[in-house]
C-alpha cells in the first residue's frame, strides 16, 4: 500500500488545487465562501489549520464535502479502506476528530464518517449552499446534543436522527466523556 498523507498536509494542497481547478481566484472564492481571502491563502500556503465549520464553508462554495478535502481525489480504488488507511483530521478550535471511514473513489453519493466530539464542546455547521445532503447520525458512544433548524435531539447510545445540511446544524457534547457517532451521508445537490 503506497502512504496515505495526512489530512493536516493534504488540506492546503486540496484547496488550492481545487479553487485553482475551478478558476477561482482567491477573492472568488472568499466571496463564495463568506472567509477572509487573507484566511484562505494562509490555508494554502500551509500557514493556518482551519476549522471544520471554515473547511466547511470552503468546500460548499467550491461544491465539495469536508471529506473531499481531506482525501486525495481518486477516481476508482479499492471497495475496502482498513482503519489504518482511513485518513483522520482534528477541529484545532474544538479538538473534534473526523475520519473518513468509507473507501476511495466510487460516485461519491454515499459516505460514512466518524466523528468523536470532546466531553463538553460543540461545533455548528452553517446551512449549505451548494453541496447538500441528508445526514443520519449514529451516536456510539455518550450523549450528544443535535439541533437542526429548530429541531432538538439528545441522543443516547444507539439513538440515530436525520438531518439535511440544508439547514443549520448544531452538534454538542454536554457529558464528561467524549461523545463517538457516524455519520452517514447521502450527498446531492
Amino acid at each position: 500500500m503506497p502512504p496515505t498523507t495526512s489530512p493536516e498536509s493534504l488540506i492546503p494542497r486540496r484547496v488550492r488545487d481545487e479553487r485553482t481547478r475551478r478558476g477561482l481566484t482567491l477573492d472568488q472564492l472568499a466571496a463564495s465562501a463568506g472567509v477572509s481571502r487573507a484566511m484562505i491563502s494562509r490555508i494554502e500556503r500551509g500557514q493556518s489549520s482551519p476549522t471544520a465549520v471554515l473547511l466547511s464553508k470552503i468546500g460548499d462554495a467550491m461544491g465539495l464535502s469536508l471529506s473531499a478535502l481531506m482525501s486525495e481525489p481518486v477516481a476508482a480504488g479499492p471497495e475496502m479502506r482498513r482503519m489504518a488507511q482511513q485518513p483522520s483530521w482534528a477541529d484545532p478550535a474544538t479538538g473534534y476528530i473526523r475520519r473518513l471511514v468509507s473507501p476511495p473513489g466510487g460516485d461519491g453519493e454515499v459516505e460514512v464518517v466518524a466523528v468523536e466530539l470532546p466531553a463538553g464542546r460543540s461545533v455548528t455547521f452553517a446551512a449549505t449552499q451548494s453541496l447538500h445532503s441528508q445526514d443520519q447520525i449514529l451516536l456510539l458512544e455518550g450523549r450528544l446534543h443535535l439541533r437542526s433548524a429548530d429541531t432538538v435531539y439528545e441522543l443516547q447510545p444507539g439513538d440515530c436522527a436525520r438531518i439535511s445540511t440544508t439547514e443549520e446544524n448544531a452538534f454538542g457534547n454536554p457529558a464528561a466523556v467524549p461523545a463517538r457517532y457516524l455519520v452517514v451521508k447521502r450527498h446531492y445537490r
